[in-house]
């Protein structure tokens, strides 16, 4: 490997000839190392945590970057220092893409631990409840709170609503909650868009309801990307609203066209978008966990991956899965939600605290959520978090089936943006 240095950052490549000043490095890992790779941004994240140095030997990102057998069977037969190893071993290695439009920028970020500010766009029946939960929970990671929605009446109930909730003699406890305008929504460290056009009304026979959401709700957070794109947000965009995974990537899109429509990655980098809709599904399949012994091994060895819709994967386990459980525990999960609008309520209560508050603090918090985040072109719901050096998302044994079951939820996800 070749080592160099840019702007005071000790970086390695596998390629000798790139146009900086070439150094040495110590070897004992304690020093943040940066490995520089070469890929079209269309196809991968900006930068990202290297927590097992087989990513650095990948010709392309993808799901199997979930699966350690996988990563294994396709590395590329290149040669990586021990001290690069002993950096990732030590949770210290980032790697940044040389092509993308911010490369520069990106070496020189430099996480600080400290709260956050978050604003929430559209106060409705998720937001709301999203946003009582973010207020009870987030005193520890949230400095405070903005709301912004198109009626003043809404967002002026709920500043008079949550500001009324406090600890008696701790009033600061909780973050406090003010109302923001449109053009301030990028004034914060995390934006949180739980905007929608409309849900099918309880009764309907719309099957698939996050799918019939798409059409409308994709044009609205296409403008609050453009939004972001303008005003240079360096924060988290976080997509809340359904369908979440599809809507992710439509924001990533969007704020990386120009003005001709052209895909320039001036906008968003993909780590910055992250969907909330798979901590719901988790959830969810953890309740019916609770309730049938036979899919009782899922509440200490299973996992959830996938879109929070149709192509959700379930598995019992990972160590001993069980395809056909799986599948069943999958079908129950997957129409929870149509169980609850059959006895004439729209599910809404868990998805705002299971999928919005709570994995959002988790998030700010830098613990391990579930979330989707982007995956070789689209956004794939995993278990991730973000550390001080970049995203990180879980790698597994993942047995054959599984696995295969994942690369059908990877493709029909590309079929739809």
């Amino acid at each position: 490997m070749y080592y160099y240095k840019i702007n005071k950052q000790l970086c390695c490549s596998f390629r000798g000839d790139l146009p900086f000043e070439k150094t040495e490095i110590s070897g004992d890992g304690k020093e943040p190392v940066v490995f520089l790779f070469d890929r079209d941004p269309d196809s991968c994240r900006a930068s990202f945590l290297v927590s097992d140095p087989l990513l650095l030997l990948q010709e392309k990102e993808d799901v199997s970057w979930l699966s350690s057998s996988r990563l294994e069977a396709q590395a590329l037969p290149l040669e990586i220092d021990e001290a690069v190893k002993a950096s990732a071993s030590a949770g210290r290695l980032r790697a940044v893409n040389m092509r993308h439009p911010a490369f520069m920028d990106i070496l020189e970020e430099k996480s600080e631990k400290r709260k956050l500010r978050v604003n929430v766009l559209a106060i409705g029946d998720v937001g709301s409840t999203l946003l009582t939960g973010l207020h009870l929970l987030g005193g520890n990671c949230i400095s405070s709170i903005g709301i912004c929605d198109i009626s003043d009446k809404v967002t002026a109930r709920w500043e008079f609503e949550e500001n009324q909730i406090a600890y008696p003699w701790d009033y600061d406890a909780l973050p406090e909650v003010d109302i923001v305008k449109p053009e301030q929504l990028f004034e914060c460290d995390v934006f949180v868009f739980v905007a929608s056009k409309g849900i099918p009304p309880v009764g309907s026979q719309v099957k698939d309801v996050r799918m019939y959401q798409f059409e409308n709700n994709s044009k609205i957070v296409a403008q609050y990307a453009k939004q972001a794109r303008n005003e240079h947000f360096k924060g988290i965009f976080a997509v809340v609203s359904d369908p979440v995974d599809p809507l992710a990537k439509t924001a990533w899109l969007e704020s990386n066209k120009n003005e001709n429509g052209v895909l320039d990655h001036k906008g968003l980098r993909p780590e910055q978008v992250q969907g909330f809709g798979l901590g719901v599904m988790n959830a969810r399949a953890a309740y019916f966990a609770k309730r049938d012994d036979r899919f009782r091994q899922f509440l200490t060895e299973g996992r959830t991956f996938g879109p929070h819709g149709q192509d959700l994967v379930v598995a019992d386990s990972i160590e001993n899965y069980n395809d056909a459980l799986s599948r069943e525990l999958t079908e129950l999960t997957v129409t929870a939600n149509l169980h609850m609008r059959a006895i004439g309520f729209k599910p809404f209560v868990a998805p705002a605290y299971s999928s919005g508050a709570i994995s959002l603090i988790m998030m700010m918090e830098g613990r391990w959520h579930c979330g989707s985040v982007f995956l070789g072109g689209i956004f794939m719901g995993v278990k991730n978090r973000y550390t001080r050096y970049g995203l990180e998302t879980e790698i597994l044994p993942l047995p054959d089936t599984l696995y295969e079951r994942i690369v059908i939820a990877q493709d029909n996800l590309k079929k739809i943006v």
